[in-house]
């Protein structure tokens, strides 16, 4: 089965991540990481400039899983955990640990050195990583020297100096070499380096601010100062690496289901680091919540097949389990030890399952988006309003206002490759009574379809309108009107509890049909292309409401520009007094004439 690339490209995101590529049998070909998941993913699929390997990659491409993170830096770690995990066909596999990258603090003397290794650990000292690239040992090695001034220079040139290095200049070393820095001052500085290395960035904050407040005593305000600066650099770096917080082992659990459709998600946390992630989407799930989704889903996974080796302490889910404390003590008796199941949760583990979640319900957009899903979507629609071909094409209006403020109409496009965006068009609805849809219905649907008929675009197999019996009447009107035929109308009116799943179907074209009980697959493809619609339509609604409020009422005049506008708003102190102005009040500002007045008052008056 070949993968449907387009529909998945669509639904993408472009935030960092990972995506993980699999075969037919489920097998992991390829992992990888990006900056932009889109741009990154999207870059595979072109249709010329790939090379031969690339090729051969993508022709055995079945299905391919997103994880999303915060950073390019997560990224970056749960790629070489994975890789390390699956060791893919196509990635080049990552060396022995023997040849990754670590920070080396030497102690054979009283000065210390901070350097780059990679190899054999043969130097007496300590060895920190390893680390998930030489880029990541760099970016830690520049923070380090920034923050606390341990040399990094080679022994050789270190002996040799007779005055400080431009490291010294621009403040990035102290200057043991030619001594100006005192041995315990500097023995202090190692420390610190070392208990950051060590993840002890809290114990370092606490000796710092101790320092800081006895050198403020003793009226060391520089020295003060440069505590006071390292405290900050930490803390920065602290808000930024979510990675690298908390201990223990930790699975983070995030369920997403949307019509029918489910995606389960899960992090694996070991020692405040994301080790790897995998998706699962449960065939045809009876669960409407994700409560009751991973209810289902947690003992099949926790405990069918002898149970997993490797529990976590902790279990993070995105949604408060019915069954938890039941889970917990099966768990228990399994393996002899307690797992807390957790849903309301603070800080790096709150961040952890927002990130679970996100990646869950990113997932799960692809899988609605997929071909194959809307394909049987399609499908069922034909079924359900007994037509003898699958449509290939469906339209979708929606209208939207603030109390008749800044109408806007909106347009959607769908095929079996999922929504066509390039196609979507939205109508600033005018000249109509405020809250009158009918009306709005009816320009929006006559101008869309007279352009379509001048050959300017498409016409839709099915146009779907959201309401009843009165708008379908309307747009069999303007389509009669404009001699548009073979365009089936079908009306979704919701239901007397008007609750999502309840909707009735009216087809317009068989004496207003009424399908009372369309469906499943039918529904959920009206649903999902009827929301779009509606979040077009609220899109376009803001937009224009905000841009109206933002603009003055004195733009768009004729002869009113901007230094008229400037002139008359200082003249009356605002445009309350500018609209309260006769044309002879108006005539009293420099530059306007009568004709210009009459303008300007005939534009405010009629607004």
């Amino acid at each position: 089965m070949a993968f449907v690339h387009q529909s998945f490209l669509k639904s993408l995101t472009q935030r960092p991540g990972i995506y993980q590529m699999l075969d037919g049998d489920g097998q992991v070909l390829y992992v990888g990481k990006a900056k932009n998941l889109k741009n990154r993913v999207t870059s595979y699929f072109r249709k010329t400039g790939l090379t031969p390997k690339t090729a051969a990659l993508v022709k055995r491409i079945v299905q391919i899983d997103v994880t999303v993170t915060e950073t390019e830096t997560e990224a970056l770690i749960l790629e070489h955990n994975l890789i390390k995990q699956y060791r893919p066909q196509f990635n080049i596999l990552m060396r022995d640990d023997k040849s990754y990258p670590y920070i080396f603090l030497s102690d054979r003397d009283q000065w210390p050195r901070l350097s780059f290794h990679r190899g054999p650990k043969k130097a007496k000292g300590t060895y920190f990583g390893p680390f998930p690239s030489v880029h990541a040992v760099r970016d830690s090695m520049s923070f380090l020297q920034k923050t606390f001034r341990v040399r990094q220079c080679e022994d050789v040139f270190f002996k040799n100096r007779s005055r400080p290095c431009l490291q010294y200049q621009i403040k990035r070393c102290s200057a043991p070499c030619v001594g100006f820095v005192e041995p315990e001052s500097y023995a202090a500085d190692v420390n610190l380096t070392r208990l950051y290395l060590d993840g002890k960035a809290e114990k370092i904050l606490q000796q710092l601010e101790r320092d800081m407040e006895k050198l403020a005593l003793a009226l060391e305000f520089e020295k003060a100062g440069e505590c006071r600066d390292q405290i900050s650099a930490l803390r920065q770096v602290q808000a930024q690496q979510m990675i690298e917080k908390g201990r223990g082992t930790i699975d983070v659990v995030a369920g997403a289901v949307t019509d029918g459709q489910a995606c389960v998600h899960m992090l694996y946390v070991r020692q405040g680091r994301i080790l790897g992630s995998r998706s699962y989407y449960p065939k045809a799930p009876l669960a409407e919540k994700v409560s009751d989704l991973l209810d289902e889903f947690l003992p099949h996974l926790y405990l069918s097949g002898g149970g997993r080796p490797d529990l976590p302490k902790e279990i993070l889910v995105n949604a408060a389990l019915d069954g938890a404390e039941v889970l917990t003590d099966a768990l228990k008796e399994r393996i002899g030890r307690n797992i807390e199941i957790r849903d309301s949760v603070r800080g790096f583990r709150a961040k952890w399952i927002e990130l679970a979640q996100r990646t869950a319900e990113q997932n799960l957009a692809g899988k609605l988006a997929s071909k194959q899903t809307l394909q049987q979507r399609f499908e069922s629609l034909r079924d359900t309003i007994g037509l003898d071909e699958t449509p290939e094409r469906l339209e979708c209006f929606d209208i939207s206002h603030s109390s008749g403020e800044a109408v806007v109409a909106s347009c959607v496009v769908f095929d079996s490759n999922g929504a066509l965006k390039s196609d979507y068009r939205r109508f600033n609805i005018e000249n109509i009574t405020g809250g009158d849809d009918y009306a709005a219905m009816e320009q929006a649907i006559r101008r869309r379809y007279t352009r379509l008929m001048k050959g300017e675009g498409k016409l839709p197999d099915i146009l779907l309108i959201d309401g009843g019996k009165g708008q379908i009447g309307i747009t069999k009107s303007v389509l009669a009107d404009l001699g548009v035929v073979g365009v089936i109308v079908l009306g979704v009116a919701k239901g007397t509890t008007r609750k999502p799943g309840m909707e009735t179907l009216i087809l317009a074209d068989q004496n207003n049909k009424v399908i009372a009980r369309p469906q499943q697959a039918a529904l959920h493809l009206i649903q999902q292309i009827r929301d779009e619609a509606h979040r077009f339509a609220i899109t376009g609604h803001k937009q224009r409401r905000d841009k109206k409020r933002r603009t003055s009422a004195l733009e768009g005049i004729p002869g009113v520009g901007p230094t008229r506008r400037r002139d008359l708003l200082k003249h009356f102190g605002g445009i309350v007094g500018v609209k309260k102005a006769s044309v002879a009040d108006l005539m009293k500002v420099a530059n306007i004439n009568k004709k210009v007045a009459e303008a300007i008052y005939g534009a405010l008056y009629n607004d």
